[in-house]
């Protein structure tokens, strides 16, 4: 072969081993300055090519219309993240929206770990796993922020923001932070006519879930097997 191809073919393989190591793509670095902060976990950031809208990895932070947290948690990443702020990126993919997906840092302070640890935002642990340097710190920020009931975890069962997304579908089905049952950290949907009266301590807290199926004939005074709730206060 020669000598020309034979180097060729070496780059070519080289680069897909790079680029593609344990099946996926190593992250991309760059730095820019803040344009704008949207949600609690989306940003724009200026680079020296493009404006990019950025998602933050591996958390999920309430949505606007989940009062009063979504609002706080924007307010928050606003304080840490002002506009001309300078920002490092760690870009690890691309979502559904057209969206960069990064790691975010200002220095050495990871924003999507100071979210989790101040409670406004939740891990996402269907995609935790773009995160691997900082998942035990995640989860352990997590735990930290619930048990101090910081943020959202005010609530005594919020409702996590990808439920509160889908609560539209008619298909959706409701998972609270503390019933939703977990199989290898990974959350069980549970059927609404599988909800009984005995799974909550109050109507407050059932109303919560049920207000989740919008149009749904299930009412709060009715227990899957047609009861009353009459326990709940």
């Amino acid at each position: 072969m020669p000598l020309h191809r034979l180097l060729s073919s070496i780059a070519i393989a080289t680069l897909l081993s790079v680029s593609f190591t344990s099946g996926r793509a190593i992250a991309q670095t760059i730095t820019g300055t803040i344009a704008s902060v949207g949600d609690g976990d989306t940003i724009r950031v200026r680079t020296a090519e493009k404006t990019l809208t950025v998602r933050l990895s591996c958390i999920d932070a309430p949505e606007m219309k989940q009062q009063p947290y979504g609002q706080a948690a924007s307010n928050r990443l606003k304080q840490l993240l002002p506009v001309g702020q300078t920002a490092t990126l760690q870009i690890t993919g691309t979502d559904n929206y057209k969206r960069s997906v990064a790691k975010v840092y200002t220095g050495s302070t990871s924003i999507n770990l100071a979210l989790v640890q101040e409670g406004q935002a939740v891990v996402y642990r269907e995609y935790l796993a773009s995160c691997p340097e900082l998942r035990d710190r995640l989860l352990s920020a997590e735990t930290q922020a619930k048990s101090r009931r910081l943020g959202l975890w005010a609530q005594s069962n919020p409702l996590m923001p990808w439920d509160f997304r889908h609560s539209g579908n008619p298909k959706f089905t409701p998972s609270s932070a503390s019933s939703r049952p977990m199989v290898n950290n990974t959350p069980v949907f549970r059927p609404k006519r599988d909800y009984d009266c005995k799974d909550f301590k109050t109507r407050a807290e059932a109303q919560r879930i049920f207000n989740a199926y919008p149009g749904d004939p299930f009412k709060l005074d009715r227990d899957r097997d047609g009861i009353a709730c009459e326990s709940l206060r």
